[in-house]
């Protein structure tokens, strides 16, 4: 196994986790405004909204990188 498909794997996964974690986001409310609940147009996130936010940051962060490393190395 090369170098270069284990950055195409990591490519995948992360994308299809980014596509999974982007879509759990509601935008301009809480988790609860997907099962019906009304949200305020600011809100903080508190809880798993943050993390969801923050591992969709970071998982765009890895996505881009093994992109980036796939062009220079392949």
């Amino acid at each position: 196994m090369q170098i270069s498909d284990v950055l195409d794997i990591i490519t995948v996964i992360s994308a299809v986790f980014m596509v999974l974690f982007i879509l759990l986001q509601a935008r301009g409310a809480s988790l609860g405004a997907g099962f019906g609940s009304s949200g305020e147009l600011y809100t903080t996130r508190r809880g798993l909204d943050k993390n969801l936010h923050e591992a969709t940051i970071i998982l765009a962060f890895v996505f881009v990188l093994s992109i980036l490393a796939g062009l220079f190395i392949g």
